[in-house]
């Protein structure tokens, strides 16, 4: 299970940060920043992206979009978005409640500036109706993610 995993993580290298499961959906942006009280660029987003053969997670701001010339300027090419059956493969997690927690493999990860503004982000927790708190270095820090810039 998906929320296990990111269970079994968080128990493992941050004990202090609790889960927070909805009853209501949260898998999109605007539903999660409404479940959680927050303004939608709060929501971290997890975006599965593959270059060539390598396949990495990029977190963003909710409301940020890639922006292609930075993410091409950045990774030597262009990104192209996984599809829902290739999300759960790589991550465990189903689209609506990914995260760069308990991943069943290693990837890269990145956090892009777009998070920056904000002292506190909401990043899923591995199912649609999951979720947590964090500070945004933590979760750059927790995560071993690289800082880019590839979003408006």
């Amino acid at each position: 299970m998906s929320l296990e995993s990111v269970r079994a993580f968080l128990h493992a290298h941050a004990p202090d940060i609790e889960i927070i499961e909805t009853a209501e959906s949260s898998s999109t942006v605007a539903l999660a920043a409404e479940a959680h009280g927050v303004e939608p660029a709060q929501i971290a987003k997890t975006i599965c992206l593959r270059v060539g053969e390598q396949m990495m997670l990029v977190v963003a701001g909710g409301t940020a979009r890639l922006d292609n010339r930075k993410f091409k300027d950045t990774f030597g090419a262009k990104g192209r978005m996984l599809d829902a059956e290739e999300v759960v493969t790589v991550t465990s997690h189903p689209v609506g409640g990914v995260c760069p927690f308990g991943l069943p493999s290693p990837l890269p990860i990145y956090c892009d500036i777009s998070l920056k503004r904000f002292d506190e982000v909401v990043p899923a927790a591995g199912s649609t109706n999951s979720a947590v708190r964090i500070a945004t270095g933590r979760l750059a820090e927790l995560t071993g993610a690289s800082w880019v810039d590839v979003c408006q």
